[in-house]
């Protein structure tokens, strides 16, 4: 797969990531993403922390900007049976930089299909997200059909889930794909 955010995000082999969601009143939302060694890769923060509805941003573990996440609006998207959200990383002046596009459906009696697809830009390039976020059990597949990240339960826990990411994926935009998922089901990056 090629890198959608950058190459220096994706691993030769396949990886298991562990996610903490932190709650609204401490920390403003959002979640952090450790490795196996509990080091810290991401962190996400949502409107708790941003103070802006619709908006997430994607931290490296150095609190460096990774990607800029927002959900489209205006007359248009009122009237779309999809809402739609864009994520832009950043070139090297800085510059944001579209990087994909996710559709989920609205929820609404008009809406014919409950699958979210994320399209990648530059190109013809998609992924679809199958299975229930909310329940820790849905996957990241791409436009030939492979898994290439599948979100698990974590036994025990509603705050703490497991990643496994498949080799050579862009895990920031496995995590990006995710912070979406995470606001539109109302979890801890949303208002």
């Amino acid at each position: 797969m090629k890198a959608v955010v950058s190459k220096l995000h994706c691993s030769s082999m396949e990886e298991v990531m562990v996610v903490r969601r932190r709650p609204h009143v401490v920390n403003g939302g959002g979640f952090v993403v450790t490795d196996c060694k509990e080091k810290i890769v991401f962190k996400i923060d949502g409107c708790g922390v941003l103070g802006t509805k619709g908006e997430l941003v994607l931290r490296d573990g150095d609190g460096i900007d990774l990607l800029l996440i927002h959900k489209k609006g205006g007359m248009v998207q009122a009237l779309s049976i999809h809402n739609k959200w864009r994520g832009y990383s950043y070139d090297y002046k800085g510059s944001p930089k579209p990087v994909f596009t996710l559709k989920d459906p609205k929820h609404s009696c008009f809406s014919i299909t409950g699958s979210i697809r994320i399209s990648v830009q530059p190109g013809n390039c998609y992924f679809d997200v199958k299975g229930y976020f909310p329940d820790r059990d849905c996957s990241i597949i791409d436009s030939t059909g492979n898994v290439i990240a599948q979100v698990k339960e974590w036994i025990g826990s509603r705050d703490i889930y497991k990643v496994v990411i498949k080799a050579n994926v862009d895990k920031a935009f496995v995590f990006g794909v995710i912070a979406v998922l995470d606001y539109i089901y109302g979890e801890s990056t949303s208002c």
